[in-house]
């Protein structure tokens, strides 16, 4: 074995503190200091001057070490050398590596704070598990939501709304994104950023969870074919907030989770023992994109009731101030709202009544389902005129006539919502379906994944073709215009949203190319996955559902109002309730109908009118107009179609 020289053992010893941190850094300091100063001391000493002393001698080298000031006192040669050195080596030892220290002290000091490691001192706030590409609409959903959010704070006797984001790298670029999202803007103070990973339990003890009045777990994205998904972060962080909960003997607190295989469910109910709503992400798209198939244009519809900015939304109020009251009573004290149904307790749930007679009564312990632009709108206006009773009866199933035929869907792309979207095919027993799927993707992945999801056996005829839709020769053998829908899905394996949708768009681009060339046009429906990018094809000819707003929505209100979320399912699965498009000649409307009209004419078959759709768009492109105001004339086309809830 080499023996080890002492000058390195010397610069191992030094290294050793001085990787230790500050406080180390400056003790070494200090005693290179003292080691200069007792050394300029003992070299004037033996000199006389004045000097009398060992310890005068030290105080006078410190002296010229720190303060290049008391050069001009010095009398000899020797002694104005030796002060000159320990001048110079003031400057570099106590005041540049002094400086240096404590600078880059503050400097680290400062970078730990932007990073969020501090925990927050914060109760009934909301808590954000996660930055993801829902994040920041999902934030402004929140923001934005005045009316339900005012509801919320009183419940929870909390004076001020305060989001906490955990991010696992919180930083400052992130702050910038959250001043210039719309919909947040200057609001972004009333969201603290904070550093972690909701599988770390140190993490979720830094946003206070249990301490939070909600919590919402969004779903991450994840490389396609890892063995860690998202649903596994997911039952982890659930099961963390359970286990500190346990240990403190603190009560858990309210969660909104989402999901991205509903198969996960059961898994996710006994992970977490607390009030829990589970939101199923990939499921809620792939029940809307099945209804837009089945009723083309009702993106649109979905559009405006799933995603943030002007247009109605879904609200619910409870019965506590409604009790006594009927159906048709309350609807005839809200003239700018449209009441869809009654939500009654049974169980462990609710037992949803949509569309329900005008006469049934509301209990206090009831939930009533509104149709409205604002919030406020919901409340009573004793302003605004009384309309008149309106006698809906018992709601009669009314399914859409469907052809024999086989309704073909060419999807074009790959990800991991394919199997669900083709189980939710499958759902639709009534009908056949016969589904094409073209990606780069290898046949048998795309097979194996969804005979994992469905089984072997399901009623949907799947054909996997591996071309890559991109190259016009290979998309044109496919044969679009042979096609009933067209489903262009944006692809979870590229780097990022943007990745994905400027694919998506490019092909759909492609598409219409060849869609141009003449024959029957196919009903065309396209996925993003960016927000940022709902404006780009405004005005061209295909349906667009951005994925990540519609369940930041979904996942938003559910935390501000738990109850929304068995509406959702009740109007997005197969059965119940289900928003359609009627041909105005199916009611016997008079020539000269108004909107008032139409709601009584509508409701002696049981069914609820929520507005019109226009053949032809207005000038903002919107074919969908949803509560127009009741004593406006219709002036119905040909083309026009009505829009009602009814029983499926």
């Amino acid at each position: 074995m080499l023996p080890f020289r002492f000058v390195d053992r010397v610069k191992f010893i030094v290294e050793r503190q001085l990787v230790k941190g500050a406080g180390f850094q400056l003790l070494v300091v200090g005693v290179f200091i003292g080691l200069i100063s007792l050394m300029g001391g003992l070299l004037v000493i033996p000199f006389g001057g004045p000097h009398e002393d060992v310890g005068g001698a030290i105080w006078w080298a410190f002296l010229r070490l720190t303060d290049p000031g008391y050069l001009g006192d010095d009398v000899g040669n020797w002694q104005r050398l030796v002060s000159t050195i320990l001048t110079i080596s003031g400057y570099v030892v106590f005041m540049g590596t002094l400086v240096a220290i404590l600078t880059r002290w503050l400097i680290a000091k400062m970078t730990d704070l932007e990073r969020g490691l501090t925990p927050v001192t914060l109760r009934n706030h909301i808590v954000v598990l996660g930055w993801t590409n829902q994040t920041l609409p999902l934030l402004g959903e929140l923001l934005g939501s005045s009316g339900r959010m005012r509801r919320f704070l009183e419940k929870h006797d909390a004076s001020r709304l305060r989001l906490v984001v955990l991010s696992e790298t919180a930083s400052a670029a992130q702050v910038h994104e959250l001043r210039n999202e719309p919909g947040i803007g200057r609001k972004a103070r009333q969201i603290i950023l904070r550093s972690g990973a909701a599988i770390q339990p140190d993490a979720l003890q830094r946003v206070a969870c249990l301490d939070a009045s909600a919590v919402i777990v969004p779903s991450a994205a994840h490389e396609a074919g890892s063995l860690v998904t998202s649903d596994i972060e997911t039952v982890k962080a659930l099961l963390s907030i359970a286990a500190q909960a346990r240990h403190l003997g603190a009560p858990l607190p309210f969660v909104v989770a989402e999901i991205q295989d509903i198969r996960k469910h059961p898994v996710i109910e006994r992970a977490y023992p607390g009030e829990m709503e589970v939101v199923a992400g990939d499921a809620t798209i792939s029940r809307l994109m099945v209804q837009n198939i089945l009723h083309p244009g009702l993106s649109e519809i979905y559009n405006e009731l799933l995603s943030a900015g002007e247009g109605c939304e879904l609200y619910i109020r409870g019965g506590e101030s409604l009790a006594g009251l009927s159906l048709g009573e309350l609807a005839s004290q809200r003239s700018r709202v449209i009441v869809l149904g009654v939500l009654k307790p049974g169980g462990k749930g609710w037992n949803v009544q949509m569309p329900a007679s005008s006469d049934t009564l509301i209990a206090a312990e009831d939930r009533v389902v509104m149709l409205a632009r604002d919030y406020a709108e919901t409340e009573p206006d004793p302003r605004a005129p009384q309309l008149p009773l309106i006698n809906r009866g018992q709601a009669v199933s009314h399914s859409v006539a469907f052809s024999e035929r086989v309704h073909r869907v060419l999807v074009l792309g790959w990800n991991r919502r394919v199997p669900s979207l083709i189980d939710e095919f499958a759902s639709y027993t009534k009908m056949r379906f016969e589904v094409d799927v073209v990606s780069v993707v290898p046949a048998r992945e795309r097979q194996q994944e969804i005979e994992r999801y469905l089984g072997e056996q399901h009623a949907v005829t799947c054909r996997h073709i591996e071309a890559d839709y991109m190259v016009e020769g290979e998309l044109r053998r496919v044969g679009p215009l042979n096609y009933d829908s067209i489903m262009l899905v944006s692809s979870d394996r590229l780097a990022s949203g943007e990745e994905a949708d400027a694919r998506a768009m490019v092909g759909y681009l492609q598409l219409e190319d060849l869609l141009s060339e003449g024959g029957q046009r196919p009903q065309l429906i396209m996925e993003l996955s960016d927000p940022d990018n709902r404006h780009l094809l405004t005005g061209h000819q295909s349906e667009m559902m951005i994925s990540p707003m519609i369940v930041s929505h979904v996942l938003a209100q559910v935390a501000l109002r738990r109850e929304l979320r068995v509406v959702l399912d009740e109007l997005f699965t197969v059965g119940g309730a289900e928003i359609q498009f009627r041909d105005p000649h199916d009611y016997p409307l008079p020539a000269s109908a108004d909107f008032q009209v139409l709601e009584k004419v509508v409701a002696a078959k049981g069914e609820v009118a929520l507005g019109v759709w226009r053949d032809h768009a207005n000038k903002h492109g919107r074919h969908v107009s949803l509560i127009p105001p009741r004593d406006e004339y219709l002036d119905l086309n040909a083309a026009d179609r009505l829009i009602v809830m009814c029983c499926s």
